[in-house]
């Protein structure tokens, strides 16, 4: 506490809901030391460091709620941990992982700060903590820092751990829509929904994808042939594997002709508009280079590629491309032109974002032979005026979506189901888009399957169009969001025998239940494992599981504090009581409306069709009743209890216990009586766990009747896997 320095204490990243907000934070302990007796408007010229350093901090809101809200702190003078928050965040939005939530409490210790910020990716996040930390010292300290290292540096990471740009965009149409994402692997394999009610998506492929289709997609010939065979028109083309074959071939078939690999993608080693044996043999050898040996002769056609992006049954996206052409000034070479006049234009680039390439003429082979034909190389002057072709086809990236005419979607659309893909992209040569298909030479000349989106997200010109969206419609429908009823239980109280009686009432009404718990995990009435599964790895397999249609998980104050919650929202949340805090002293939790923070997590994340199931014996659970979105069900020993009384008379359902009943009220009605004499002696002394557990399954739905059955035939003890 002496010294002048940021030190980072603990470091966790809860990967779902907690007490700070609905998605995945990292969450860092700071130790300020002596900066607790230096807020920023005591160190001199720190402010006008920072901002040079970071002039996106102008943007930050804040506390004020408007644009410059950060800075207005900043000059008024706030500590170096809530300083740190909002550098850690900036550097994300720079690294291109946008995100904007961030918050920063002291705790009971003078100097220690609890700080929590939105991450897309956790590693990329604790990079851009450690690197915020380093940034920081340095505006204080007036020392240099190389920004442009750092970001970059945290690019590269963002570029190779995050979601691509069209899996990224998918997800967000489903988040959109409320359909919960499970990434499951590093790279681009995400779960949409939950459960039996899941679909998978792998950038443009879903699990609706067929393998058989990919395979006739990657064999253009055998594509062709079933087009052809159903009245897509095509062109006519030949397998060659040898430069003679492509000139006997060329001849066969009529000049002139286009070559490309037989199993190549993204328009690598095609040449178009070929006349003489000279070009085809040269254009021969750049695609047997560019593919497995084998090429492709085909009859050329006039017109610019076009490509339409097929989702189900219906064209939602096309996009045009251009021929690349520069003019000569008598001065410059290629090289220098192609940069003045092609590579000049802000939309080229080689990354991700950049809708067009940018050309290298030099080094490009297509553009090379291309050059050649002409006769010419990368190094010619062109004369004053002289226009020289650079590229005949890619930059399939200018938008035309609302200029297709139907008879082009519906080739299109053909094709797609020919070849089995619900999700395509398909080539097309065209002269106009806009007309009928018959009127002009046009043809289907590659089906693709996995499609690239960014041309239709990004396009060079023209709108963005809503991909993720139609995938999304297409997996689901226009109203299904993937979600299985879940049942989240949270509090210290019976929590563990309630989440199991809860599951087994939901698997006698005929549900395939996962149950997560303390006793350990559980498919239906078996338990798969017997050691404590209540953590945020285990409840996630439950998540996963494709025969699981409801899931229950026994969430206690420690997992909410180290992992979060495994789920985004749930259907029933109950919460039995707010006490114990004291064996939460490790993570500052040292009163128990600090406790109540943490439990009301499970109340917050309940659906807006959904229930919460609330112990009015608790007045601290009983306040949680305003956060819920949803129904709320109050059950308590006394009738005459004001939280249940109150609640009746409003209309809520309620659970109290009358002689030796447990009685089930909606509103003012009675529906049903449950006799806890009937009940093993284990559960009839427990009639708070009994009525929790009750109510939670009707709350699911499950009828009075079938519940009071099915609490005669629980088994205390578990059935273990054989």
């Amino acid at each position: 506490m002496t010294t002048k320095n940021i030190q980072l204490l603990r470091v966790t990243h809860l990967r779902g809901p907690n007490i700070w907000t609905y998605r995945p934070v990292i969450e860092a302990w700071v130790d300020i030391g002596a900066f607790e007796d230096y807020p920023s408007n005591t160190l001199p010229g720190f402010y006008e460091r920072l901002t040079a350093m970071l002039p996106g901090l102008a943007l930050h809101r804040c506390g004020v709620g408007a644009p410059g809200g950060f800075l207005e702190r900043l000059r008024e003078g706030t500590w170096v941990a809530h300083i740190l928050e909002h550098v850690v965040l900036e550097l994300q939005n720079l690294a291109g992982m946008r995100t904007g939530f961030g918050k920063t409490r002291q705790t009971s210790v003078r100097g220690v700060y609890k700080m929590a910020f939105r991450t897309r990716q956790e590693q990329v996040g604790r990079a851009a903590l450690e690197a915020g930390r380093e940034l920081v010292m340095a505006a204080i300290e007036d020392q240099p820092y190389d920004m442009a290292a750092a970001v970059g540096r945290l690019h590269d990471m963002v570029d190779s751990l995050c979601l691509g740009p069209s899996t990224a965009h998918i997800v967000e149409a489903a988040t959109a829509r409320g359909i919960p994402h499970l990434r499951l692997t590093d790279g681009n394999l995400v779960q949409l929904g939950h459960g039996a009610f899941q679909r998978r998506i792998w950038t443009a492929e879903t699990d609706q994808t067929s393998a058989i289709a990919e395979e006739i997609a990657s064999d253009k010939d055998l594509t062709k042939s079933l087009l052809q065979s159903c009245g897509v028109p095509v062109p006519q083309g030949q397998v060659v594997n040898s430069a003679e074959e492509a000139w006997e071939a060329a001849q066969d078939i009529g000049l002139p002709v286009a070559l490309k690999p037989y199993d190549g993608n993204h328009g690598r080693g095609v040449s178009l508009d070929l006349n003489n044996q000279k070009d085809i043999e040269a254009a021969f050898v750049l695609a047997a280079r560019k593919g497995d040996g084998s090429v492709i002769v085909e009859q050329y056609i006039a017109g610019n590629e076009h490509r339409l992006l097929v989702v189900g049954k219906r064209v939602v996206a096309a996009a045009r491309g251009e021929a690349a052409w520069v003019t000569g000034d008598g001065h410059a070479n290629i090289i220098e032109l192609v940069d003045s006049q092609i590579n000049s234009d802000p939309r080229r680039g080689t990354g991700e974002d950049d809708p067009l390439n940018a050309l290298a003429p030099q080094d490009g082979a297509e553009i090379i032979l291309e050059l050649e034909r002409q006769g010419l190389t990368a190094y010619s002057v062109p004369a004053s005026g002289e226009k020289v072709l650079i590229q005949r086809n890619g930059n399939v990236a200018f938008d035309v979506t609302d200029q297709v005419h139907p008879s082009v979607a519906a080739a299109a659309t053909l094709a797609a189901r020919v070849v089995g893909l619900d999700v395509a992209g398909v080539d097309l040569v065209l002269e106009d888009v806009s007309r009928p298909l018959v009127e002009q030479r046009g043809a289907v000349i590659e089906v693709n399957a996995s499609p690239g989106l960014l041309a239709h997200l990004k396009p060079a010109s023209g709108q963005p169009r809503p991909i993720g969206q139609a995938i999304i419609e297409h997996l689901f429908g226009v109203d299904k969001k993937g979600r299985i009823p879940v049942v989240g239980v949270t509090g210290s109280q019976n929590t563990t025998r309630i989440a199991r009686l809860i599951a087994w009432l939901l698997h006698i009404n005929g549900n395939k239940v996962g149950l997560a718990c303390r006793d350990g995990f559980y498919l239906g009435a078996r338990q798969v494992q017997a050691f404590d599964s209540s953590h945020w790895d285990d409840a996630q397999h439950l998540l996963i599981n494709r025969a699981v249609d409801a899931a229950v998980f026994e969430n206690d104050a420690r997992m909410i504090l180290s992992e979060g919650l495994a789920y985004d929202k749930c259907s029933v949340g109950v919460v039995t009581d707010v006490s114990g805090f004291e064996s939460l002293t490790e993570f500052h939790i040292d009163d128990l409306d600090k406790l109540y923070n943490v439990l009301r997590t499970q109340v917050d994340v309940i659906l807006p069709h959904g229930t919460a199931v609330l112990n009015a014996d608790d007045p601290r659970v009983v306040a949680m009743a305003p956060l819920c979105d949803g129904e709320v069900i109050f059950y308590g020993r006394d009738p005459q209890q004001d939280a249940i009384r109150t609640h009746q008379a409003e209309g809520g359902r309620v659970l109290f216990v009358q002689g030796a009943q447990i009685v089930l009220a909606h509103s003012m009605n009675e529906v049903a009586q449950i006799s806890l004499a009937a009940l093993k002696p284990a559960k009839s002394e427990k009639p708070d766990m009994v009525m929790a557990a009750v109510a939670a399954a009707w709350a699911a739905g499950v009828p009075p009747e079938l519940i009071a059955a099915g609490l005669r035939a629980f088994e205390s003890d578990p059935k273990k896997k054989s």
